[in-house]
């Protein structure tokens, strides 16, 4: 049936996202997608198979099946609708997949029942499910009247099938034909560092509905397969089980590659980025071959479990605990990947960033990997690999299956003159992201607006993972922790005093939380409001929370409950009261000390601002000997700075000279120059002392970018170089650079943001840009 496309906003004007799949009614089971990629159109064509399976009673109609308040053209017909979360795509056609020949890998099924029984074979088959799947997406289409039909509006496609009034009844294989749009912002195309083309994911607030039509509510949860041609020189990246090398199609000019995930994941955790880049490798700095020559499907075995996963029986299986997830090959059973401290990784980079790669992540990745599962336990993904995005991309990192984005900005940069902690950003950040395979990807969050379940969790363990891949002795972890913690209180403080009290709760929808609609369909608060991916609230206020129970049970106690509870939880999605609830059972003192859900759910989940516990532990941090430290040399900084008052230059220089400054972690050099920063006046003879004395120019981006506020506060003009630099090259960080310049009033400062904005204005970030351009414009 040709396109129905109807140009209209069935929904008001909010920053609320709708997630209109309805998913109570029918499930996909699983997506299988042949994609080509056409960098010169700026474009993704193709099709998605989906596997389909009814879950509601056969008397659902449509009017129980539309999402929220009638927002479909089908609406007024009685026929069933299938709804799927969709915006910016080209749909050219939609047409039932011909299952019948899968009755004879089913002999004596029904062929309603056929798809069921291929998406529940036991996990010991995955590979003959996976090529099931994969042969059934490529048979052709069942002989059609052209009674199915189908129509979209501005975040969903409907489909239906006349005289099909139930779930039961609707085409159990459908095969959508679309293409991407050039402006979809799911995926970004761009250029490298080194300006040649790519095209990535980019982990958007609409996630993955302007890659593929899908259903994006977390509780549809699915296995996916990919096929996707792309220029022959070109490397495909994306989130799969296994590492695969391409083969070559008919056009000689493509190259094909094929990936597959065997967990059940949202849809939201696709993941794909196609370019030039090219692995980094310790010996030396190449490409690594590619090979094969056949553009058939093949499933490698599954790793670490030899041709197949191992069935109930196998020795290889751990019984120590049951899992509590669905049926697939899952690594937390098998017994030859539990000691498997490091698993098999690689770097991406582009060409121009490879030996700052190689040093800064590639070097990194094994001790990081390793003190993760020391903390953690079985790595839940058998691969990962690392890939140095472009310098728009909105974000430090983002993780996926087997697949983590890294921004160039926490590359190391160099042997800063003090030569301490140079990789501190890098390996942290490292260590966040890896974080996530446990906490956001193999346990997610069941309703999208807890992120604290993911970010808080994962900037919790980044300290812990962090201080155990440095072997960093007790005193010394302690002190780091209380520093980091500081600085997290000092912004959290600061984000508490300039946003809006709605977007400071980490529960938004507090006791409805989890809830939606009849038909599944519900929205995400606030999704959308271009200044909520600029807070980090989630990621602050759930660590602190995590602080705060950690202070209650002992650390060790703490650590050791969060294996406990990934045993419990892998594979599942969970909401807060899953985790506070098995924490409270755990630990039955916290009863009898006070502590009861509501409490928790009261002082830290449900309000803004900042409980009385976090008010009184920042005291104790910032009386912490590196914080302690820090303040005397901000002592010296600030004498300094009004000895020059009526001095000559020649004076300034001898006695700054004379100063002795203490060497500092680059933790404390960002502690000190925000405690410089509270300061009204700063020579600029002290500017240029301090600027040489801690080598700011080479220190990590943090530091740099409280450097770059110091200058454009005192009006450093000399230093405004770095400014730029740092707005160029460091996009991440740097969009309220942007409103500090503007609020100065400074015409030179002005004309600087301006001048940045126009030079980086077509790679920066969607959501970014917008934001930058209020400012400034």
């Amino acid at each position: 049936m040709d396109n129905m496309e109807q140009n209209v906003d069935p929904t008001p004007d909010t920053d609320d996202l709708p997630l209109c799949a309805n998913t109570k009614h029918i499930l996909v089971r699983h997506y299988a997608l042949d994609l080509t990629v056409h960098f010169r159109r700026k474009v993704i064509s193709g099709s998605v198979v989906l596997f389909l399976e009814p879950v509601a009673p056969a008397e659902h109609t449509i009017n129980s099946a539309a999402p929220q308040a009638d927002n479909i053209e089908s609406s007024s017909h009685s026929d069933f609708t299938l709804v799927l979360d969709c915006c910016d795509l080209n749909v050219s056609k939609v047409e039932p997949v011909d299952v019948a020949p899968l009755s004879v890998a089913f002999p004596g099924v029904c062929t309603d029942d056929l798809i069921h029984k291929l998406a529940s074979m036991p996990s010991a088959d995955w590979r003959q499910q996976q090529e099931l799947f994969s042969e059934c997406s490529r048979a052709p289409a069942e002989q059609d009247d052209g009674s199915v039909r189908f129509c979209t509006d501005r975040w969903s496609l409907q489909v239906w099938k006349q005289g099909v009034s139930s779930p039961r009844e609707f085409p159990r294989a459908l095969r959508i034909c679309y293409e991407t749009r050039p402006t979809g912002s799911s995926i970004r195309w761009t250029k490298d560092q080194d300006d040649r083309a790519c095209v990535y994911t980019a982990g958007s607030p609409i996630n993955n509905r302007a890659l593929f039509p899908c259903q994006e509510p977390p509780v549809a949860m699915s296995t996916w397969q990919a096929t996707v041609r792309a220029p022959q020189e070109c490397v495909v990246l994306m989130s799969g089980e296994e590492q695969v090398a391409p083969t070559e199609g008919v056009d000689t000019s493509f190259s094909i590659w094929h990936y597959y995930v065997t967990m059940p994941m949202p849809a939201s955790t696709f993941t794909l980025a196609v370019g030039h880049w090219q692995q980094v490798t310790p010996e030396s700095l190449h490409v690594s071959s590619r090979g094969g020559s056949s553009s058939e499907v093949t499933f490698m075995p599954h790793p670490g479990s030899g041709d197949q996963a191992p069935s109930n029986n196998s020795p290889m299986l751990d019984d120590s605990f049951p899992c509590s997830h669905g049926d697939y090959p899952c690594r937390f059973k098998e017994r030859s990947v539990i000691s498997q401290r490091v698993i098999p990784h690689r770097v991406f980079a582009p060409v121009s960033l490879l030996q700052k790669a190689q040093i800064g992540v590639l070097a990194l990745l094994p001790q990081c990997l390793a003190a993760a599962h020391a903390i953690l336990g079985v790595h839940p993904f058998p691969r990962l690999d690392v890939l140095i995005v472009p310098s728009g991309f909105s974000s430090l990192g983002m993780a996926s299956p087997h697949i983590i984005f890294l921004s160039q900005s926490v590359l190391h940069v160099g042997i800063s003159s003090s030569g301490v902690n140079s990789q501190s950003l890098c390996g942290s950040r490292l260590c966040h992201e890896i974080a996530h395979s446990w906490f956001g990807l193999v346990i997610g969050a069941k309703d999208w607006t807890e992120e604290w379940i993911s970010e808080g969790f994962a900037t919790y363990l980044e300290d812990i993972i962090w201080a155990q891949a440095q072997q960093l002795p007790v005193q010394e972890s302690l002190e780091q922790f209380n520093l980091k913690a500081l600085l997290r209180w000092r912004r959290r403080s600061d984000e508490l005093q300039n946003s809006g009290e709605e977007l400071q709760i980490l529960r938004p929808n507090m006791e409805k939380t989890g809830q939606v609609s009849e038909s599944g369909s519900s929205t995400v608060k606030h999704a959308l409001n271009p200044d909520k991916s600029f807070l980090q609230v989630h990621y602050l206020k759930g660590y602190f929370l995590l602080r705060f129970l950690a202070n209650q049970v002992g650390e060790q106690p703490f650590i050791n409950f969060f294996k406990s509870f990934v045993k419990r939880y892998h594979g599942q999605l969970i909401l807060s009261q899953d985790f506070l609830q098995m924490l409270l059972s755990t630990f039955p003192d916290l009863a009898r000390k006070g502590l009861k859900l509501t409490a928790v759910y009261a002082d830290w989940l449900d309000r803004p601002g900042i409980p009385k516990w976090l008010h009184e532990r920042s005291a104790v941090w910032s009386r912490s000997t590196p914080a302690e430290e820090v303040k005397a040399e901000v002592a010296k900084w600030i004498l300094l700075s009004r000895s020059h008052q009526g001095k000559g230059r020649k004076r300034k220089r001898s006695e700054a000279n004379k100063v002795n400054y203490k060497e500092m972690t680059s933790e404390q050099l960002v502690l000190l120059l925000e405690l410089l920063l509270e300061e009204t006046a700063l020579s600029l003879s002290t500017m240029r002392t301090l600027a040489q004395a801690y080598d700011l120019q080479n220190q990590d981006a943090e530091v740099r970018h409280r450097w770059c506020e110091l200058v454009v506060k005192h009006g450093h003009a000399e230093a405004y170089g770095d400014v730029e630099h740092f707005l160029r090259h460091d996009q991440a960080m740097g969009v309220y650079l942007y409103g500090e310049l503007m609020v100065q009033e400074d015409a030179e400062q002005q004309a600087l943001a301006r001048r940045c904005l126009s030079l980086v204005s077509e790679e920066m970030d969607q959501s970014a840009r917008r934001v930058v351009e209020e400012m400034v414009l």
